[in-house]
């Protein structure tokens, strides 16, 4: 009896590693669970990827057995060349990792996040505005939303500052990390050999490319911070909690904060757009919930002004939508 889950059939050299599509995988992978269940195993290359179909065995095996599963992904091409195995979501479970965890547990904190409660109440209003301006244009105004929001908080830029220096370059550099961590997004990936291949090779291209984007996004917006905060005129931000706590000055303890504070974004920016779309969708497809939800707001918070995170407590109903979507 095999020792690993079952899989799509392969051969001998490459195994079925390469049955698993760079683009649009999601849809081959939905076709295999239906064959092979929850659990289904491709290997070759000497890689071997275990694909996890459901919250249930996800619940199992990250959760209840997290000290044996903690571990991350090696991306050969996005984690050594483009140098983005120094953040969080791409670290190895280890004492580095706990480090950057603990840190961003201190900055996202329920104490440290009621600081930013006016922050979100006012990007609220001026996405609400956008929207009542250019509907049609709501996938837009979420996705410019959601990245003032997560400047804002984690570097304290203002809402012009982050347009018009910021918010282009973060969108492109995600965009890049997206693609070059879809698992067989690059050979190089599947045979780590393969880096020390002459620089002229596409993949390094496009690694010294990302990895130029990638250290612009963090360290341009953390060394603004630093800078103001010499000046002694930062605004409120995360990074600025972080970098006042006893032993910042440490070189170290600098470089874990920065790329804490990056993280942040990546981790922030994307699930936040997400989220509202989500919100958006359910809305659009249960219009008795979004007419039930609107007569709450209506009575409790009236139509004089816009509602605010204290109002929470007194909108059982809006909080039940917020927390289903």
């Amino acid at each position: 009896r095999s020792r690993y889950p079952p899989g799509p059939p392969g051969n001998i050299i490459f195994g079925n590693i390469l049955g698993v599509p760079p683009e649009g995988a999601w849809l081959k992978l939905m076709e295999v669970k239906d064959i092979y269940g929850d659990l289904v195993f491709f290997h070759g290359l000497g890689n071997h990827i275990l694909v996890v179909n459901t919250l249930q065995t996800i619940h199992q095996l990250f959760d209840k057995r997290a000290l044996i599963y903690s571990d991350r992904p090696s991306f050969t091409v996005v984690s050594e060349l483009m140098q983005l195995g120094q953040s969080m979501p791409l670290l190895s479970y280890g004492e580095e990792w706990k480090a950057h965890r603990r840190l961003a547990h201190v900055a996202l904190s329920a104490g440290t996040v009621k600081h930013y409660h006016s922050v979100q109440e006012d990007l609220a209003s001026l996405l609400c505005q956008a929207l009542v301006e250019s509907p049609k244009d709501f996938f837009g105004h979420v996705r410019l939303a959601a990245a003032r929001l997560i400047l804002t908080i984690t570097y304290g830029l203002s809402v012009n500052t982050a347009d018009s220096e910021y918010i282009t370059h973060a969108e492109d550099t995600m965009h890049v990390i997206s693609e070059a961590t879809v698992p067989g997004a690059f050979l190089c990936d599947l045979i780590p050999c393969m880096k020390h291949l002459p620089s002229w090779m596409p993949f390094h291209r496009y690694a010294r490319n990302g990895r130029a984007m990638i250290e612009k996004l963090v360290n341009k917006p953390f060394e603004r911070v630093i800078r103001e905060m010499n000046a002694g005129i930062a605004p409120p931000s995360l990074t600025r909690d972080l970098l006042s706590v006893e032993d910042a000055d440490n070189p170290i303890l600098r470089h874990q904060i920065k790329w804490t504070a990056g993280a942040l974004y990546g981790a922030g920016g994307e699930t936040t757009y997400a989220t509202v779309l989500t919100c958006i969708m359910a809305m659009a497809l249960y219009p008795d919930a979004l007419r039930k939800a609107q007569a709450e707001l209506d009575r409790v918070v009236g139509t004089e002004r816009m509602p605010t995170i204290d109002d929470r407590g007194s909108l059982p109903y809006v909080n039940a939508v917020i927390r289903s979507t």
